[in-house]
């Protein structure tokens, strides 16, 4: 797999392990919190291949970027979070600094 192969599946992973702190309720909750941990470990673990082939700080700003977009969406379609258009345009913005991140590395 190349570098960013591994960097958008260690972001996806990253929505996983942030979208399930909500659901440790305080990490009272064994399964969801046994689900945060497995995400957490494979998400670094990824982030750490890609980092072999990718600047470290390029990979950090993606992963996490690809993280708070996907964790905002969670938000909002599964958690009722509020949705504005100033919201959704900082994350548009947010989205675009990721792609250019990628034209320029």
């Amino acid at each position: 797999m190349t570098g960013w192969t591994y960097l958008i599946i260690a972001g996806l992973l990253e929505i996983g392990f942030a979208s399930m702190i909500k659901l440790t309720e305080n990490f009272t909750k064994i399964f969801p919190t046994i689900l945060f941990i497995l995400f957490a470990m494979a998400s670094f673990y990824m982030l750490t291949k890609a980092i072999e082939s990718i600047p470290i700080g390029t990979a950090y700003a993606v992963w996490t970027g690809i993280g708070a977009i996907g964790t905002v969406i969670v938000g909002i379609v599964f958690y009722n979070d509020p949705v504005s258009f100033l919201r959704l345009f900082f994350i548009s913005m947010l989205i675009f600094s990721i792609v250019g991140l990628k034209l320029v590395s």
